[in-house]
Parts: structure tokens; sequence; C-alpha cells
């Protein structure tokens, strides 16, 4: 049988009187890609922060597995501020790169003729088990290109007069090159534009750890998760699909509670055909939707029973560093010209 890569036993966590998780069981196998959705303010990073460790339950357990690791980017991530952008990424190859660096010195130890030969060699061959197992001989390229796509800044630039959104994206780079076992990411689209964003749904899809990932943007949700957990007035409710799927099967969970809910069952459906449409198609968010959305958010937070509080409209399509870009434009009216072989670009 598949062991768990972490698990939640009765868990309870509360602020005084304010419950957070009341009487939470849970279990995941590594690999899992696990998206969490809910209200603000129901604890859904607090839920991160337990699994990485740095928050506690109040009652039951909460624990990850002896042998895994775990890393969790959080909103306002923590870094060295003494070193320069690329030190604080290059801290996340930690023991591979100094087993690396061992490697190549046996190697000159070996010249020494006086060397004990038979010891080297059985070092270096249990290190270069241990690097290949690791993908660690290419450290320097990986680096580089998880750098140049999440758009971080100079390796050289103190990290201390990084802005709030490159910090957030230094963090994150960091975090993808030490590749933990369990891998936490709140909010990991913020900061970064449509070509990081699908750089990292990639990554992601080829990456070997278990992940959880508590975001708002529903289009990366849906690309990325195979499962839903709902976070709702303590509970957890976890759904089998990605975004759009976790929306079917909440619809038809409305239909069956009865016409008390009809109206909010009737709105959770607008917002699955939304969901649904292009991406050319949901740019027609706007004021009176954004409205709609708002009173459909509070009659949930008001509602008794399990509700749709928790989905939010997502931001349109995702701009990239381009908004727009003419080649050799021409414009007139019969013999008068207006423009005449134009080109530009528009940045963001």
């Amino acid at each position: 049988m598949a062991e768990f890569i972490y698990q939640m036993i009765k868990a309870r966590k509360s602020y005084g009187d304010r419950v957070i998780l009341d009487d939470v069981t849970l279990s995941f196998l590594p690999g899992a890609k696990i998206g969490v959705v809910g209200p603000n303010g129901m604890g859904k990073s607090t839920l991160l922060k337990i699994m990485a460790g740095i928050e506690t339950v109040s009652n039951g357990e909460a624990y990850l597995t002896p042998g895994f690791t775990v890393g969790i980017l959080q909103q306002e991530p923590p870094l060295d501020d003494t070193k320069t952008v690329g030190e604080n990424i290059k801290m996340a190859f930690g023991e591979i790169a100094e087993k690396v660096a061992r490697f190549n010195q046996i190697g000159e130890e070996m010249a020494n003729p006086d060397a004990d030969f038979d010891a080297l060699m059985e070092e270096m061959g249990a290190l270069q088990t241990e690097i290949d197992a690791a993908n660690g001989w290419d450290l320097d390229s990986q680096l580089e290109q998880a750098m140049d796509a999440l758009q971080c800044p100079d390796p050289d630039t103190p990290v201390s007069v990084c802005s709030g959104g490159e910090r957030r994206r230094v963090a994150l780079c960091k975090l993808l090159l030490e590749a933990p076992d369990l891998l936490l990411l709140d909010e990991p689209t913020n900061h970064l534009d449509a070509e990081s964003i699908l750089w990292l749904e990639q990554f992601l899809h080829q990456y070997q750890g278990a992940v959880i990932a508590v975001t708002h943007d529903r289009y990366f949700m849906d690309n990325v998760a195979e499962w839903i957990c709902e976070v709702d007035r303590g509970h957890l409710y976890p759904y089998k699909g990605n975004y759009t799927t976790y929306l079917e099967t909440k619809a038809k969970r409305m239909e069956i509670q009865g016409a008390k809910d009809a109206k909010l069952a009737k709105r959770l459906k607008s917002e699955l055909e939304w969901v649904r449409s292009s991406p050319k198609a949901r740019q027609a968010k706007n004021k009176a939707r954004l409205e709609r959305y708002d009173q459909m958010e509070e009659e949930a937070r008001n509602s008794k029973k399990l509700d749709f509080s928790e989905i939010q409209i997502p931001p349109g399509p995702r701009l990239g560093s381009q908004v727009l870009e003419a080649e050799h434009i021409h414009k007139a009216f019969g013999d008068r010209v207006l423009i005449d072989d134009l080109s530009f670009t528009l940045p963001r």
C-alpha cells in the first residue's frame, strides 16, 4: 500500500474563539496536485502554514511523514537581505552543490600519486549516484533557465533593494529549484506575466513531488490541479478533478439541496459557463458582473448550508510584456492618406 506523504487526524486550529479548522482528517499521496479554494479569511493560508510546520494545530494530529521534505512560498517570503539575488537562489542547491564540489575535488586529489585511489574511487562512485539521482550535474543551467522564465532580477542585484514582486519571484525560483517532496504555494501566480505563468504550469505538470496551491487564478488551477480541496467554515471537502469539474460537481450538489438554494445554483451555473468560455469571451468581466458576484458572495456567507462563497471572478486573460504590436499600417479615405506604413509596439 502506498505511503501517505502528509496526514491530519481530527485536527483543530483556532485563534481564541475563532475556529479555522474543526475536526479535520485528510491524507494524500506523493505526487498529488491539489488546488485549495474557499472564501477569504477561511484559513487557506493557515492550512499551508500548518503543513509547512510554521504553525501547529490546537488539537489532534498533523504531520509530514518522516523522510519527506516540505517547502512553502508565502505571500511575504523571507529572504536573506545580506545576499544578492543569485546568492539567495543558489542556496536552493545546498547539499547537492557541495557534493558536486567534492566530486570535482576528488578528481584533483587523484592526480596525487600518493592518494588512496581505492577509497577515492569508492567515494566518487557514491557521490556520482547521489548527484545523478538529484539531476545535479547542470545546476547552473537549471538556475539560469528558472531565473529567466520567472523574470528574476539580475543575479548580482542586492535582495534588499528588490520590490515586493521581485522578492516573490526570487523566492519562487529558489523554492522550485529546492524541489521539496511537498511543495506548498500561496498565490504563486501573483506578480507573474503570462509567459511566466505558462512556464510554471508546465513545470508543475512535470514536478515529481506533491503540490498544494492556494490561488485565485482559476485558469491556472484548471490547468494544474487534479483535486480540489474546498475550505468552508472549518471543514475540508475534497473533489476529484480540476476547477471546472469541481464547479460541475458542486452545481449538481446544489440542485439536490432543493429550491431554497435554487437562486445560488443558477448563479453557479452561470459562473461555470463563464469559466468554460474562451479567453476572449472572459474579457466581458464588467462592473455589473462584479457587483452581481459581490451580492452572491454576501448571500452565500449568510447561508447556514454549505455554500459557494469561495467562487471568485478571476482576472481577465493574462497579458504578456507586450500589449499591442502594429506593422506597416496604411489607412486612407479615397485619395486622402491618413496613415502610411506605421509600425509600433505598445508595452505593458
